[in-house]
């Protein structure tokens, strides 16, 4: 039987869920291996280099950069306040004299007397890694991070805005073909993460991110919406950077598209858990999809866990979604795998799968397709 192996979309109603926290320099991990943390705990803390000023000091003083050390009142190593006086002129008879400011608190890093210029740097920036999600610390990373482990719900969206949130799973919609309408979110809504059926519209995000509802997951979004929210045309589906207060995930592609069956009966039944979420998406190499992660307690997991990372690959009668325009979105059964190349409306000569969608035959390349995992 022919096989293609594709990355897939995971919609898994328990599996054992590894997530890497790792700092982006080396720190410090606050915690041990076999301890069990909460999504808000810190596991692991550094700070990153301030921000560097250069100040002219000759310049502004009007003196030979040579001169510069008999004007400073401050020497390297030392601390200062903004507006505290680091550099002066002698003057003439005393008087007239000119002098200079730190411009930030900082930390006088150089004073040469080649350049006539001083680097000031500013505070270190504390940053502080949490654990996302509950779960036990699986392995410690020395001075870097941790490898959380926790047993539950996991499933993909195919594109997202936003980054890490969580929250409490407030489904809105009875079906998965119900838009979320803006009525629909009220305050009681705020920090929570709420999901709909086929379609959030632009006016009702707008209202979700007003009233600081953590996240939403929907079937669709209308992809002209996009620029409006972030500023500017999203081109490259690299994101996650965002600074948005509610995170979004789409379920199944851009315009009215109602949610996958499987993806919405789990999201229901997992109504009212605590659940984290990340919009960060990456098309390209080393795919990134944005996830919803639903952990669960002992007494609710069934022992029949299906691995994460395991990926079967797409055959006659796998579910596939496209991941390309013109179909992009759509979701259909994998028919036939054609062992040769097929000409495409481009000339290129491909493997392509057969696949069915809405009753109609279409041949997609192999590589514009993603196959969806359920168990």
């Amino acid at each position: 039987m022919a096989h293609a192996y594709t990355p897939g979309l995971k919609v898994l109603h328990e599996t054992i869920i590894n997530k890497e926290r790792r700092l982006p320099l080396k720190g410090t991990v606050t915690v041990e291996k076999g301890q069990a943390v909460t999504p808000d705990d810190i596991v692991a803390t550094t700070d990153l280099p301030g921000n560097v000023q250069m100040v002219n000091v000759a310049n502004i003083l009007n003196i030979d950069a040579a001169d510069i050390h008999e004007a400073m009142q401050v020497k390297e190593g030392m601390k200062v306040k903004k507006g505290e006086q680091i550099a002066e002129t002698k003057g003439l008879f005393g008087l007239f004299k000119s002098n200079v400011e730190a411009p930030v608190d900082s930390t006088v890093e150089v004073i040469s007397d080649v350049t006539g210029q001083i680097v000031l740097r500013e505070p270190p920036i504390p940053v502080e890694i949490d654990a996302y999600i509950s779960g036990h610390i699986q392995d410690v990373i020395p001075e870097e991070g941790v490898m959380i482990k926790s047993e539950g719900v996991f499933i993909q969206g195919i594109f997202g805005i936003g980054g890490e949130s969580r929250g409490e799973l407030a489904t809105l919609t009875d079906s998965r073909e119900d838009e979320i309408s803006a009525a629909m979110i009220t305050p009681e809504m705020k920090g929570k993460i709420i999901v709909g059926g086929s379609l959030i519209s632009l006016s009702a995000y707008k209202k979700a991110l007003q009233l600081q509802v953590a996240g939403v997951v929907v079937g669709g979004f209308n992809y002209f919406d996009l620029e409006e929210i972030l500023g500017y045309t999203l081109g490259v589906a690299i994101t996650g950077q965002e600074d948005l207060i509610t995170s979004l995930i789409l379920t199944e592609g851009y315009g009215k598209i109602r949610m996958g069956q499987r993806t919405f009966e789990l999201l229901k039944e997992n109504h009212g858990k605590f659940a984290s979420v990340n919009g960060a998406t990456q098309i390209r190499a080393g795919v990134i999809r944005p996830e919803i992660v639903i952990p669960l307690k002992k007494e609710e997991l069934k022992g029949d866990q299906k691995d994460a990372d395991a990926s079967e690959g797409i055959q006659a009668g796998s579910l596939v979604r496209v991941i390309r325009a013109p179909y992009f979105g759509r979701m259909g059964k994998v028919i036939e795998l054609p062992s040769d190349l097929r000409k495409m409306e481009s000339e290129t000569m491909v493997r392509v799968a057969i696949i069915e969608i809405d009753g109609e035959n279409i041949d997609i390349p192999r590589a514009n397709l993603e196959m969806v995992e359920t168990d």
